[in-house]
């Protein structure tokens, strides 16, 4: 009993693995592109199939009507003989018909059978029928009820060009069954030029497409454990079509890839050699401010003086270390959005950024029941550095001021920072938001506008140099609605 439970559960574990590689096999690229090979010849050959079943129609009612003729040509040559019943009815059996008659000036004359009773009666005129007519009358024959009648119209083939007519009566069963062995045979047909189209299409696919996508499949996941291992780099074959373009693209992919790995290994060195230089230079840094600090408080004007300038270096160089070290390690987290009140929050950056840097004069023309969609240390941290960085861009002014004001849009809150600076230098403008960059402010760290563009962008946003000039520079900070 065990061993009968054993082995249907192995035929089923066969079964299901089976059945997983043929799903496996009609889900993948190929088996696709086979299905769909299949599928286009057979809507082809269904396309193809109907006029060719309106011809087949066409025909064998032809060569009714020519048999017919026939019979009546035999019965004719009889002369003064008239023929029997039995002989009519051999010459209307060989000719698969009931009855023949010739059309003259539109009414019938009976050559041969005669006329039908109670059977059902439908009338092909092959002279008249259009394509489409032939069309929906071989349609018509495949549902036809049985023992009915066609009463076929057509010009022998003898007698063509003649302009003689004849009619003749047949069963339709004949037909019908012909149009089925027609049918039947073209289905088979059908089915083998599918097959044999698809398998040749699926072979010609797989060996200029699917293989060689295949390949590049397998190379990006190659390259992917290990993208700084210069064997795993796809090599471009001499291929000039979308294929070869796809592997060059790749390679060079690859190419610039592992050089930023290689760029990204050396600046982790020098940050690590950065930052053991600035721990070593916050120590210098705090001698030289306890010395700085006692010359600060000397008596001498001159000392004072001197004191007070060092003092002010100093603690530069102690910001910009402790600047360079925060962004080196900082990570932003991902922004929480929520409606803040613009008009507060630009006050509360302003007032720190002033408690840090210096006081500037301040005019906030922001409607207050303007609200946006900001995460609110991101947009404090923002106009605190775009606040801080105006305020170092006019130590030199007569008119230190500051404004800022803000427009709505159906989705878009645009804010403008005005300054009375002497404008940013055109050698700034080129590096103004890249971190460590070329700084108007001899006391700037550069990383300022960098940090305030980054965060803005995290939220949706941007941070943009709208104008500057003699009279001024303008950032315009975009954020959501709230």
């Amino acid at each position: 009993m065990r061993d009968g439970e054993d082995n249907a559960e192995n035929r089923a574990a066969r079964f299901s693995a089976g059945f997983r590689r043929a799903r496996n096999l009609a889900l993948s690229l190929p088996g696709k592109l086979l299905s769909l090979s299949v599928v286009f010849v057979l809507v082809a050959e269904v396309l193809i199939f109907f006029p060719s079943a309106s011809n087949f129609r066409t025909e064998w009612l032809r060569d009714r009507v020519d048999a017919a003729y026939l019979a009546a040509l035999a019965a004719e040559s009889a002369g003064d003989m008239m023929p029997g019943e039995d002989m009519v009815r051999d010459i209307l059996a060989g000719a698969e018909a009931v009855s023949v008659a010739r059309i003259t000036d539109g009414s019938n004359e009976l050559v041969l059978g005669g006329t039908l009773r109670d059977a059902k009666l439908i009338t092909a005129d092959v002279t008249q029928e259009g394509f489409f007519e032939r069309l929906i009358a071989t349609c018509h024959t495949f549902v036809a009820p049985e023992g009915r009648y066609v009463r076929i119209i057509a010009e022998p083939r003898a007698r063509a060009d003649t302009g003689e007519l004849i009619s003749v009566i047949v069963p339709e069963a004949g037909l019908r069954a012909e149009l089925y062995e027609y049918s039947r045979n073209i289905i088979w047909l059908s089915l083998f030029i599918a097959a044999v189209t698809a398998g040749l299409l699926y072979l010609v696919i797989l060996f200029i497409l699917v293989r060689p996508i295949r390949r590049l499949a397998r190379a990006m996941t190659r390259f992917q454990k290990d993208p700084t291992d210069p064997g795993r780099t796809v090599v471009a074959s001499t291929r000039s079509d979308e294929i070869g373009d796809a592997e060059a693209a790749l390679a060079a992919m690859q190419s610039e890839v592992r050089s930023a790995f290689a760029q990204r290994e050396r600046l982790a060195a020098l940050g690590g050699a950065v930052a053991r230089i600035n721990h070593d230079l916050r120590n210098v840094f705090a001698s030289a401010q306890l010395v700085s600090d006692r010359l600060a408080m000397s008596k001498d004007e001159r000392v004072a003086a001197m004191g007070a300038r060092l003092v002010r270096a100093v603690d530069r160089g102690i910001r910009l270390c402790q600047e360079t070290l925060d962004y080196g390690k900082t990570q932003e987290r991902a922004p929480e959005l929520q409606k803040v009140g613009l008009r507060n929050a630009i006050d509360d950056a302003a007032g720190d950024a002033f408690a840090a840097t210096g006081v500037a004069d301040w005019v906030n023309e922001i409607d207050e029941a303007l609200v946006v969609s900001a995460d609110p240390d991101h947009l404090h941290r923002i106009f605190v550095n775009l606040v801080r960085n105006s305020v170092q861009a006019m130590e030199k002014s007569e008119v230190s001021c500051l404004t800022v004001n803000a427009t709505k849009g159906d989705d878009r809150v645009t804010v403008t920072l005005i300054d009375t600076g002497p404008g940013v230098p055109g050698r700034v403008q080129e590096t103004l938001f890249q971190p460590f960059g070329v700084s108007g402010s001899k006391s700037g760290s550069g990383l300022g506008l960098s940090i305030a563009r980054e965060l803005a962008r995290s939220m949706g946003g941007d941070v943009v140099l709208a104008q500057t000039g003699e009279d001024g520079t303008t950032f315009e900070v975009r954020l959501g609605v709230g």
